[in-house]
């Protein structure tokens, strides 16, 4: 099997330390999709790597590190925010009990970054105070741009978020 990490938007390979989404060429890995050459040719590249959709960082020692899903990415503006660095940056809040972050569709920017967030009980935490937190330690790009506070995250039972229901979340909220 051969692994490589490649940057999502010029389609170069990436050095170990860099997240980027992980392609796989070998034996193992599928030929085709039965019956559907379109679906195939967005998966599989002419040299037969086969484009995972995961977003991961090899270390120096080889270790891969996965990160998230690139259906995941919420796209601002001509960037790309992979909402697992922001989840990481809110959960490390000490009036932050839990976070989720998922995209809102924005007519000028394409998509905004939306948090979801869990108060330690009693704790006045504000928006504008979780917004500060974030913007203090990123790119302006990957600002949070609104913060919906809720009693819960909605997680599968292997305790993935479920972005979809957060989504839902929003749309309740128009």
């Amino acid at each position: 099997m051969e692994a490589k990490v490649m940057d999502w938007n010029s389609g170069s390979t990436l050095p170990p330390g860099c997240y980027g989404e992980l392609w796989l060429r070998g034996p193992a890995i599928m030929q085709r999709y039965l019956n559907n050459v379109e679906a195939t040719a967005m998966t599989i590249d002419k040299d037969g790597w086969l484009r995972t959709g995961d977003i991961v960082c090899f270390d120096e020692d080889g270790y891969l590190y996965l990160s998230d899903r690139l259906k995941e990415i919420i796209k601002y503006n001509g960037y790309q925010i992979a909402p697992a660095d922001l989840e990481a940056i809110l959960i490390s809040h000490p009036e932050i009990l839990d976070a989720a972050v998922t995209a809102e569709n924005d007519d000028v920017f394409g998509e905004i970054p939306v948090a979801f967030v869990v108060r330690r009980h009693g704790i006045p935490l504000t928006e504008e105070a979780v917004k500060d937190f974030v913007a203090k330690q990123v790119a302006p790009y990957k600002k949070i741009r609104k913060v919906v506070f809720t009693s819960s995250i909605p997680k599968s039972a292997a305790g993935k978020i479920l972005r979809r229901e957060l989504r839902k979340l929003l749309n309740c909220r128009l």
